[in-house]
This record gives structure tokens, sequence and C-alpha cells, in this order.
């Protein structure tokens, strides 16, 4: 399953000029994701609009779900801009997300904010420090969700051109209504190592 997920990431860069790849992993988990620069395909300014799409698979080891954990789906929109005479940016972004648990179905749609940070003075080795968080209220969940949350922090080290290494820690969690109450379930809380490329 997870090599066909691969693959198919592979492929889709290929047919849609990708402007990023990244892969993560820890002992338990594994994430793929994908961003388009819009601006390579339209009339907007490049490397300020992107969409994209990410998998993570999540192990029940980080995760409250101790039985029958599956993937979590989420395609994503952001809109980024640079402060003036700064070398930071800032993004609003908006996902859309599925996961399924326990014949629940998970979707909510949440807004979001990103910031990123290109280190000063790393003259051998750029550094990238990046935060962001998402939330999705009752009034965007919908199926069996009642609400979501998702924060992360990572910082990107380019060892080589367009390439990456990542390290980086991410906390999701969902919100089922389970008969009539609201349960508040961690899908996944762990730290990560990954490899980004920028085509």
């Amino acid at each position: 399953m997870l090599k066909k997920i691969g693959l198919i990431s592979l492929a889709t860069a290929s047919a849609f000029a990708m402007h990023t790849f990244e892969i993560n992993i820890n002992d338990k988990d594994l994430g793929i994701s994908a961003k388009f620069d819009v601006g390579q395909f339209g009339n907007v300014e490049p490397g300020t609009t992107f969409i994209g799409a990410k998998v993570l698979n999540g192990s029940d080891s980080h995760s409250d779900i101790k039985n029958k954990i599956t993937s979590f789906y989420e395609i994503n929109f952001l809109k980024t801009k640079k402060m003036s005479n700064t070398p930071l940016y800032l993004g609003l972004g908006l996902k859309a997300n599925y996961n399924k648990n326990d014949d629940k179905k998970f979707v909510s749609i949440p807004l979001g904010f990103e910031g990123i940070y290109k280190v000063p003075s790393t003259r051998y080795v750029p550094i990238t420090l990046n935060a962001s968080i998402y939330y999705a209220p009752e009034v965007l969940s919908l199926e069996d969700a009642n609400e979501f949350i998702e924060f992360g922090v990572n910082a990107r080290f380019e060892v080589i051109e367009n390439g990456l290494i990542v390290l980086g820690y991410r906390n999701i969690h969902t919100n089922y209504e389970i008969n009539d109450h609201k349960k508040d379930i961690k899908y996944n809380s762990s730290a990560y190592i990954g490899f980004k490329f920028a085509f």
C-alpha cells in the first residue's frame, strides 16, 4: 500500500511539474506531501500561491486511536506574502481533510495561518523555520466531525541545491460526535525527519 502511494506521488510529480515533494518518517509514521506553485501555470506571481495534497499513514503508537487506525488525507491551499525588508513570510491557508475510524467519518475544512522565517547569515547551509496552525470549529466540520485543530513546527536545512532535510513536530486532533457527545481524539502527535525536494 505504502509503495503504491509513493509511486503514485512520484508519477504525479512528473506529470504536473510539482513545486515541492516531501516524504517524512519516524519509527512508526509515514507522511507524503506535494505542493504545486500556481505561478508556474498562470498569471500569478511565482512563489506566492500553492495548492497541494498530503497523506499521513499514522500509527496507533502516536495516537488515541488504538483499533484499525487509517490514513489521514488532505488537500490544501496557501497564499503567502513576504513582509517588507524582512526574511519573514506570512501565509493564510485553507484545507479539506478526511479520515475514517471505527465506522466514523471525519471531514473538516480548517482555516489556518503559517509563518516562514529564513534565518539570516547561514552562508553554507540555508535554514528556514516554519510554524503553522489550522482550526475548524463545528460549523466547518462535516459528517461525524465536530472540531479539528492541527499545529506544527519544523526546521529545513538546504544541504544541496533544492534538496532539504526537515526536522519537525506535528499535532493533529480530531473531535468526533459520538452518541451525542463530543470526543476529542488525538490522531497523531509525533516528531519526524524527512526530505523535501523543490523543482
